[in-house]
């Protein structure tokens, strides 16, 4: 019971909540307002501050204009590297946030988007899924690079291939591995790679890379002394019609190209030929030599079993390639059509 003078007490009632999300129109908190002014001050029509174009569709659609996405959108040809790869980071982390709502079926905004983003998203096969890893910090920074890399791999393979045209680079070339190895390389420098200038290339790297080959080869030379080795002769005729041979030296640990030598008033000349096979063996070392192959012309035979007469511990031995080569001739020549 009541009495006259007393009143009841007043009970708090909840408030509701009010959803504010990050993209409603009043609410600028969302980063992308921070390059681009309301037009109509109603949130649906986004004014660049760098390009000044004007962007239908509100927040969502100019973030993706300034990403360089082409979702529903024109890439900004004006905005930095860095703002875009703010934006497009932004927008990364927002869709692999909209797909985990939309396994659990709360989704807001995806369920707010019109019929005919729901259908320019599904042609256009954006779902994250198809290229995202389990960890969450892979999934974003695979979304990342799939956005990037889709307008970047057509630039850069045009702009390589024009580089080829422009200085003649023969097209075998693209199958270097050194060649792959460089573009690797640049890839994880990133932005703002600048390539060597003239003047280090012909001096500072050219010096860098002797000292480097010389390097290497200390370890054939060493090879060499503990197993031995074979010196090999490669004789061919250039297009001024001189001999040419080439030495190299082979063993376990690979085969190196020693130098190049013209042999056009030598290769006939047995005593010229002993000199000039004698002149590579110094050169290796005599103690390192155990054979020496060369082709199977006769002033190479004769040298070959003259030198083996003085040098009782090398071998000569005919090139087995250069021997099939001349019974194949022998076979042209001896056997008739019929």
């Amino acid at each position: 019971m009541c009495g006259t003078g007393s009143s009841l007490p007043s009970i708090p009632r909840p408030t509701p909540t009010v959803s504010r999300r990050k993209n409603t129109t009043g609410n600028r908190s969302d980063i992308g307002w921070k390059h681009g002014i309301d037009v109509q001050g109603n949130g649906k029509k986004v004014k660049c501050n760098y390009c000044s174009k004007t962007i239908s569709g509100g927040i969502y659609r100019f973030k993706h204009h300034l990403a360089g996405t082409k979702e529903d959108s024109e890439p900004c040809a004006s905005v930095s590297e860095e703002v875009k790869a703010v934006i497009l980071k932004v927008c990364a982390e927002a869709k692999e946030a909209s797909l985990k709502k939309r396994r659990f079926g709360d989704d807001e905004d995806y369920h707010e988007q019109t019929e005919k983003e729901k259908d320019n998203f599904q042609q256009k096969g954006k779902d994250i899924r198809n290229f995202v890893t389990k960890e969450k910090g892979a999934q974003v920074q695979s979304t990342i690079n799939q956005m990037m890399k889709k307008d970047l791999k057509e630039q850069c393979d045009q702009q390589c291939a024009i580089f080829f045209y422009t200085s003649a680079i023969p097209f075998n070339v693209i199958k270097n591995p050194k060649f792959l190895k460089f573009c690797e390389m640049v890839g994880r420098y990133g932005i703002g790679y600048k390539p060597p200038s003239y003047h280090e290339l012909r001096e500072t790297r050219l010096k860098k890379a002797m000292t480097n080959v010389d390097e290497m080869l200390t370890e054939f030379k060493a090879e060499r002394k503990r197993t031995g080795c074979s010196i090999m002769s490669d004789g061919w005729t250039d297009k001024k019609r001189r001999s040419i041979c080439n030495f190299l030296v082979n063993s376990p640990k690979g085969t190196i190209f020693l130098y190049s030598l013209d042999t056009s008033d030598i290769s006939k000349t047995i005593n010229k030929v002993v000199k000039m096979l004698e002149d590579v063996i110094e050169f290796v070392g005599e103690e390192n030599v155990v054979q020496i192959v060369t082709d199977n012309a006769a002033s190479y035979k004769a040298a070959g079993e003259k030198m083996m007469e003085t040098r009782k511990s090398l071998y000569w031995i005919p090139c087995a390639a250069h021997c099939i080569d001349l019974i194949l001739e022998d076979f042209e020549k001896k056997l008739k059509d019929r």
